[in-house]
Parts: C-alpha cells; sequence; structure tokens
C-alpha cells in the first residue's frame, strides 16, 4: 500500500465514490491504470481539533488501513479516508466494522 501525498491525488478522488460513516468518509476511485497498486491518503480538518488530536486520529486510520484495506481494499484504486469527530471516541473495532460496511457499499 502506497500512501498519496499530492493535493492533485486527493481532488482527483473526491470525484470517486464516498460512503459517509459516522467516525470518517471513505471516498474511492478507480484509477484505470493497469496498476493493482493500492493508495490510501489520510485527511483531517483543523475544525476536528488542534494537531494533536488530528495526528491521533490520523495515526487510527493508519492502522485501520493496515488491517482493513490491506486484506478487503479495492485494487488499482485511491481510497481516502476524512476525519469525522467520533473517529477520536469511537472503539477501534466498531471503527473495523465501520471501514468494512464501507468498503461493501463502494464495491456495489
Amino acid at each position: 500500500m502506497v500512501t498519496l501525498t499530492k493535493r492533485r491525488d486527493f481532488l482527483a478522488a473526491n470525484a470517486g465514490k464516498r460512503a459517509p460513516m459516522p467516525a470518517f468518509v471513505l471516498l474511492v476511485r478507480r484509477r484505470d491504470d493497469q496498476d493493482a497498486t493500492m493508495r490510501v491518503g489520510y485527511t483531517v480538518t483543523k475544525k476536528i481539533g488542534n494537531a494533536v488530536v488530528r495526528n491521533r486520529i490520523k495515526r487510527r486510520f493508519r492502522a485501520l488501513a493496515h488491517d482493513v484495506l490491506s486484506v478487503s481494499g479495492v485494487a488499482g484504486a485511491d481510497h481516502v479516508l476524512i476525519g469525522r469527530p467520533d473517529a477520536l471516541t469511537r472503539d477501534f473495532a466498531q471503527l473495523k466494522a465501520d471501514l468494512t460496511k464501507a468498503l461493501a457499499k463502494v464495491s456495489r
């Protein structure tokens, strides 16, 4: 799994399918470039909290992506997790269930 770093990749992912959940919004966009590599990006706005809070949420998202996306992510697609305030306090097992549900929703 490769991490998205360029703004244009995040903007392109915004045109893909979205699955809103209580703790995050999942954006998935197929790249159609014959590369099966999954790419993932994380974003949390300043409205959510200060740098400590935003970084903690991103750390949780990285662990979540490692556990769930590596197994059931969409191959050859960009995945973006946009943080919501519940991402900090929601149980990690519930986050896993939410991401699995969001991936199933997007895969349809």
